[in-house]
Parts: C-alpha cells; sequence; structure tokens
C-alpha cells in the first residue's frame, strides 16, 4: 500500500478531533469557575464581566477595548496565516452541520447514501424518508435548545439559568433569548445550510483582503494535476487535455465539497479550509500510488516548490501588536480594585451653615464590594480641618453587593480665602476595609465647598 493511500483522511481525522474538543471546550468554560468567578463571562443582569477567573464591574470596562483589539487582531493574524482555518476546524456554523447532514442524517439516519457525496439531497418524495427527516429535524431542535442554552451561559452564570427557567413568567427576556437563538439554529442549519458561510457570514469577506500569496489555505497543485480553468474562470473541461496531466477529473473533490465549489478553479471566498475535497482526492490518488492534488499549503508554496513562509512581515507584525495589546490587558487587569466607590455631592445645597459656625458638606457614597466575603467598611479625611460627622460607624457591605451612604462632614475652622465667593477646598477620601486579611483601599479626591467671608461674618 502506497504512503499516499495510508495518510488518506488523515485531515478528517484531525478535523473531527478539533470538533471535538472545540464542542467540550464551549461546553465546560461556563461551568469552570475559579475564586467563585467564572472564566469568562459578560453578565448584563449583574453587570459583570469575568476575565479568566477575575470580576470586573461595569465601571472596570476600560479593559473592554484592550479585549475586543485583542481579539480582532488575532482574527486578523490567524486569517493572514492560515485563511479561513476557524471555519472549516472550529466555526459552530460547521460544526452543527456536520452533526445534522454528517451524523444525524447520513450516519444515524441513513437518509443521505454517503458522506462523501454532498451535492445529492435525500429523495423526499419517499414517505420513509419523510419519516426520517421528521426524526433528524426532531433531534437538531432538541439539540438547538442544547447549544442556544450553552449560548446564552456566557451571558447569564449556568446556576442562575436553571433558577430563572423554573420562573420563566418573571424573566421572560431571557426565554424570548434562548427560543429565538433556537430557532435560529434550527433555520440556518436544517434550511439556510452553507449559504450563510457563503452569502451572510462577514468573515468571508474580510477574508480576501487579509490573504496574499503566502497564506496557507486549500490549494489544487495546478503544475501536477494540470490547468481546468482558464484565467478567467471559466471551465475548460472535466479532465485536462494536457499532457502528463495527473487529475483524473474523478470530480470527488466537488462532490465532497460542502460550499459547492471546484477547488481546483483556484482561491475562492466560499471556500472554508475544511479540506475535505483534500482527504477525497488523496484517497483517489492513493490508489493510483501518487500523492494528493489538494493540499493544504500556500499558492506561493505550489508555483515556487518553496517551503511556506509562516513567519514574514504582515504575520510578525500582527504578533508585535498583539503581545502589545496582551501587556495593556494585563496591566489593566492587574490595576483592578477591591472595592468601588463613587462619590457625588448632594443636590440639594452646597453647604449648610450651624448655629456655632460650623460648616457641613453632604455627600452620597456609593461603596461597592467586589469581593467573594463581606467586610465592613470605613474612611477618613486626609484633611485635619475638615472631619467626619456622618456615619460615625463602619458599614457592612456584604460581596458583590452596593451600599449607598449619606455622609456628612464639617469643619469649625474659618476655611474662607475669598470676601463674596464661595472656597473650594479639594480633600483626598481613604476608603477602606477594615476586617480584611489583605488591604482593601481606594483614594477618591473631591471638594469641600465653604461659605464667603461676608456670609459667615453675618453669623
Amino acid at each position: 500500500m502506497s504512503s499516499s493511500l495510508e495518510k488518506m483522511s488523515i485531515y478528517f481525522k484531525k478535523r473531527y478531533v478539533m470538533y471535538f474538543i472545540t464542542t467540550i471546550v464551549v461546553f465546560c468554560v461556563p461551568f469552570i469557575q475559579i475564586n467563585g468567578n467564572q472564566i469568562f463571562l459578560l453578565s448584563f443582569d449583574h453587570k459583570q464581566l469575568h476575565l479568566l477567573g477575575v470580576s470586573f464591574d461595569m465601571q472596570e470596562l476600560y479593559m473592554m477595548p484592550f479585549l475586543l483589539i485583542l481579539m480582532f487582531l488575532f482574527i486578523f493574524f490567524i486569517t493572514t496565516l492560515a485563511g479561513r482555518v476557524w471555519c472549516g476546524w472550529a466555526c459552530p456554523q460547521t460544526i452543527f452541520r456536520v452533526i445534522y447532514r454528517d451524523l444525524i442524517e447520513t450516519k444515524l439516519l441513513k437518509l443521505r447514501k454517503r458522506r462523501e457525496n454532498k451535492q445529492i439531497e435525500p429523495d423526499m418524495s419517499l414517505g420513509i424518508n419523510k419519516l426520517k427527516k421528521a426524526i433528524a429535524l426532531f433531534i437538531w431542535v432538541v439539540l438547538s435548545f442544547l447549544a442556544a442554552s450553552n449560548f446564552m451561559w456566557y451571558f447569564v452564570p449556568p446556576a442562575d439559568f436553571f433558577a430563572y427557567l423554573k420562573e420563566p413568567l418573571e424573566h421572560e427576556y431571557l426565554l424570548i433569548f434562548l427560543i429565538g437563538i433556537a430557532i435560529f439554529l434550527i433555520a440556518d442549519i436544517v434550511w439556510i445550510k452553507e449559504n450563510f458561510c457563503i452569502y451572510m457570514c462577514p468573515y468571508s469577506r474580510v477574508q480576501s483582503v487579509l490573504y496574499d500569496n503566502d497564506t496557507i489555505m486549500t490549494v489544487y497543485d495546478y503544475k501536477r494535476g494540470g490547468a481546468v480553468f482558464d484565467p478567467k474562470g471559466i471551465k475548460m473541461w472535466k479532465k485536462p487535455e494536457i499532457a502528463n496531466a495527473e487529475c483524473t477529473g474523478c470530480e470527488a473533490c466537488v462532490k465532497i465539497c460542502p460550499t459547492h465549489i471546484d477547488i481546483r478553479k483556484g482561491m475562492q471566498l466560499e471556500c472554508i479550509n475544511c479540506l475535505e475535497c483534500a482527504d477525497a482526492c488523496t484517497k483517489v490518488m492513493g490508489k493510483l500510488g501518487k500523492e494528493t492534488l489538494i493540499s493544504w499549503t500556500s499558492p506561493q508554496s505550489i508555483d515556487t516548490r518553496d517551503k511556506v513562509k509562516y513567519f514574514r512581515f504582515k504575520t510578525v507584525a500582527y504578533l508585535v501588536v498583539m503581545l502589545i495589546a496582551f501587556v495593556g490587558l494585563v496591566f489593566m487587569g492587574s490595576g483592578k480594585e477591591n472595592m468601588l466607590l463613587n462619590i457625588n455631592r448632594d443636590q440639594g445645597s452646597l453647604y449648610t451653615i450651624r448655629d456655632n459656625k460650623n460648616v457641613e458638606n453632604a455627600y452620597i457614597f456609593l461603596v461597592q464590594n467586589t469581593n467573594q466575603e463581606a467586610y465592613k467598611f470605613y474612611f477618613e479625611i486626609e484633611n485635619e480641618n475638615i472631619k467626619i460627622k456622618r456615619p460615625l460607624k463602619p458599614f457592612k457591605v456584604e460581596p458583590g453587593e452596593k451600599s449607598k451612604q449619606v455622609v456628612v462632614l464639617y469643619t469649625d475652622t474659618n476655611l474662607s480665602q475669598e470676601d463674596k465667593k464661595d472656597t473650594a477646598i479639594p480633600i483626598k477620601i481613604r476608603a477602606y476595609a477594615l476586617d480584611s486579611k489583605e488591604k482593601i483601599e481606594v483614594e477618591r479626591t473631591s471638594v469641600f465647598i465653604y461659605p464667603p467671608k461676608e456670609v459667615m461674618d453675618k453669623k
């Protein structure tokens, strides 16, 4: 047996392993917690972002731009390096289609005769096929709700999700999103099919801008197999009728293609780099004792017969910028505060003058405990002339909760600096947790307003 035949379906096996790993990871991530926080969660309910076990409040979403920049840079990098490898090897659309078409319809129900020919649709005039189609649809409906639930777990923690489902009428938006996503998945996988990849997915439009001749993609070796299409993309013949052309014209690569293209035409937006055509060609050419005509390489490598250039200016540039964005993300994440404090002045009045000529300013402190334990909090004013009148005792804040405190500061010292204008005195406020093993504190600045001299003289 030839080495080519021994290697047949190598992409097929690796691709299915990748599908399995991706599915397991996507389903397990929402259930993995570090210090009570999830690996990734964008909760609109709790207004939090969980990232690698660290919880960030909505007020700390200054990290989000770095996260988005890093994500888009990675997409640009991987597309420049390996084309639509995401689409063919990890995209949920592709995985769901393989589950529905190849596993349920073909392997389980025998509705389709052969996995190797995706161009022939089942004959639905037969009653038995209609029954099989109904069973396939029912199975996929169940799986669609499971997949929709899994998607929702990245926005609603699983524990909350299942608790909310027990009272669906009180959480109608959750129910609407769940049913809406499931309906979309049913319509997409059963009826829209690969047309989503071809016409609706924006990624296929972006890829053509990012590709170059060194980008790794599914490539037909026209030098060995012979050209089947002319430079204008018009098909000249089924089997190349030129000397030494190795392509047999079997079109096994065309029949197995999920997006219904002929890879021998060259790079096409519809190609998702699943390499099913390479597996088909490997099987055919292996029987002839020859190497496959379709492989995962670069057009430049086919033209020059040189090795693929993985590291070139574009890919290195993306890696450098990604590293900078990652360092920025880590730096911003390391500055996470264990408590949050917002200070607003009482809108009722700027100040209050008491009979003893003490001047008071009122504030609203909003304290949030971002830790997993309850703490007692208090604060101090770093100004010897300004003292705390209210509250006089520490206040307790439960984990993840917020506490609104009315704070009154006063001074018995004449701090007026203007005869007719109020004086704004900068103050620094340090809030801290009293019963924490680690140092939990934040500092904020505000102003204390003191009345003009002529007002105080009248008192």
